[in-house]
């Protein structure tokens, strides 16, 4: 699961996946098909200091959280968004929100908040300035770059 060539900026991913997606559209799944993430079950061991990503956060994700993300990794939650508000029961210590931000995927495009998982990955990594990173994820898919337009990174 390489995603460039430093060692230093090689962050790892990841994605709790509650397999509620239609596994055709699902980004996660498409990223784990290529060797870009891993899927978990469950936020165990060193993970817990990994950063989260989580809608209902109550920090923000900033660069000062780079250092989190290239030591224990960055965690996706791969849900519906019909059952997102289930996510405000999980409390974790580094769950961090993005900003407001622009979907370009095809289901949800120009809806605010409404990221696939790759885009929510794409967006906590340009963030962090892991932004080759980013880049490659958004590459393997149509719209990807949109998203990077719509968004201003």
């Amino acid at each position: 699961m390489t995603l460039s060539n430093s060692p230093v900026d090689n962050p790892k991913l990841f994605c709790l996946n509650y397999g509620e997606c239609d596994p055709k559209k699902c980004t996660a799944s498409k990223l784990k098909k290529l060797n870009l993430l891993e899927t978990i079950n469950k936020i165990q061991g060193k993970l817990k200091n990994a950063i989260i990503l989580n809608p209902f956060a109550r920090k923000e994700l900033s660069d000062h959280d780079r250092k989190f993300i290239n030591r224990y990794g960055l965690i996706v939650i791969d849900c519906s968004w019909k059952n997102i508000m289930n996510l405000r029961k999980l409390i974790f210590r580094n769950s961090r929100k993005l900003p407001p931000m622009i979907a370009a995927n095809p289901t949800n495009y120009g809806k605010w908040e409404k990221l696939s998982s790759v885009e929510a990955l794409a967006a906590a990594l340009f963030i962090t300035k892991f932004s080759d990173s980013a880049d490659l994820l958004l590459s393997k898919f149509s719209w990807g770059m949109q998203f990077k337009e719509l968004n201003e990174f």
